[in-house]
């Protein structure tokens, strides 16, 4: 059975590289897009929200194009 998307978010396989891309194209677009708020002490509830999701976009699209290759290349 082949295993979803949703599945692959987890994989013990695919995590270790998804997390290590999150990390630092996550941390890039966070100090490009919310830097400057978060050293004027002016982060808000609706910065922190977009701030998790800037580490979980690169995250989720590091899984996917793993998944896809996994599934075109078995």
């Amino acid at each position: 059975m082949k295993q979803s998307f949703f599945a692959a978010l987890l994989d013990r396989e695919f995590r270790p590289t998804a997390l290590r891309v999150a990390a630092i194209v996550g941390t890039l677009l966070f100090a490009l897009n919310h830097g400057s708020a978060l050293l004027k002490g002016k982060m808000t509830r609706d910065r922190w929200i977009s701030g998790v999701l800037t580490y979980l976009v690169p995250y989720s699209v590091n899984i996917h194009g793993q998944y896809a290759n996994r599934r075109h290349h078995p």
